[in-house]
């Protein structure tokens, strides 16, 4: 490898602020704080959101919309009765 072209890649800690988790990996971010994890200082990277509390991944989100767009149309122009009509030709 080149000398001097590549960003300095370390440990460092990701905190999740609102649920507290912490995790290390390996990042070239520049971090503004430290914290000492396992004995060792390392740099730590606030998160608002992780895989510790993203919906996704908890398992709490929330399916929005469970009917489709013609049936949507059709109810909220007063369509729901009638069936469609036939292509004529």
């Amino acid at each position: 490898m080149k000398k001097d072209i590549h960003p300095d890649y370390k440990f460092v800690v990701f905190r999740d602020v609102s649920t507290g988790f912490e995790f290390v990996t390996r990042s070239c971010v520049t971090p503004k704080q430290t914290t000492t994890f396992e004995g060792q200082e390392v740099g730590l990277v606030t998160a608002d959101v992780t895989s510790d509390s993203h919906p996704f991944y908890t398992g709490t989100q929330k399916i929005m919309d469970t009917e489709g767009r013609v049936e949507r149309f059709r109810k909220k122009y007063g369509l729901a009765g009638e069936p469609e009509s036939e292509p004529k030709g």
